[in-house]
């Protein structure tokens, strides 16, 4: 009798540790991929456990990966080349959209992403750094797509540029206004000359937003 109770005990521990187990990975999940963790649940038809498998697949071909970080000098041409691309936007914007794109999957691979794989793959690939910005990367790259066919107006390409930036600034590591950042001076150590700085590096990410807008 004893040991039919010890068994029931042990089995309902091992089953409490499962479950426990399991609701503590979901909420690593959802904690890691945020709104890409609801999305592809809601992709899956609501069943969370075929959504968790995806995003733990994703992980785990992530970890294949050898993602570095940009160097200071090629962030600083990669933003350069983005500014330009954006310059470029007011005469052609077809064109201007095509070079966003482009980019984008230049700084991918740079920092040491696959990008001869499908889109999907792509976009699956850069959720798992990236979940709060994917969603712009896949908005962009559709509207890129009808601009192809030339199914896009001109509103269409300007939010494209606008989706792309927003990966594309959180590939570089860096806002790409860095090259714009004013030198230091010798109260660089004044808590308050780092506040204005901050605040001025502030005004210029959203003046470079509003100028897509």
């Amino acid at each position: 009798m004893v040991i039919v109770i010890v068994a029931i005990v042990l089995i309902v521990l091992v089953v409490g540790a499962l479950i426990l187990a399991r609701q503590r990975r979901s909420q690593q999940l959802q904690e890691g991929f945020g709104p890409e963790y609801t999305r592809t649940v809601e992709e899956r038809g609501g069943d969370r456990k075929e959504a968790e498998a995806e995003l733990l697949e994703r992980r785990q071909r992530r970890d294949q990966f050898e993602i570095r970080d940009l160097e200071p000098a090629a962030r600083d041409r990669y933003a350069e080349r983005w500014r330009a691309a954006q310059r470029r936007f007011v005469d052609q914007p077809g064109p201007a959209v095509g070079e966003a794109d482009a980019l984008v999957m230049e700084v991918m691979r740079d920092r040491g992403y696959p990008v001869a794989d499908e889109f999907d793959q792509r976009a699956a690939d850069i959720s798992v750094d990236h979940p709060e910005v994917v969603e712009h990367y896949r908005a962009a790259h559709g509207i890129s797509g009808r601009a192809t066919a030339g199914d896009a107006s001109t509103e269409d390409l300007r939010q494209a540029m606008v989706h792309f930036r927003a990966l594309f600034v959180d590939l570089l590591g860096e806002d790409e206004s860095r090259t714009e950042r004013p030198e230091r001076t010798d109260r660089a150590d004044d808590p308050r000359a780092e506040r204005v700085a901050d605040e001025s590096r502030t005004a210029q990410r959203n003046e470079n937003v509003r100028e897509m807008s």
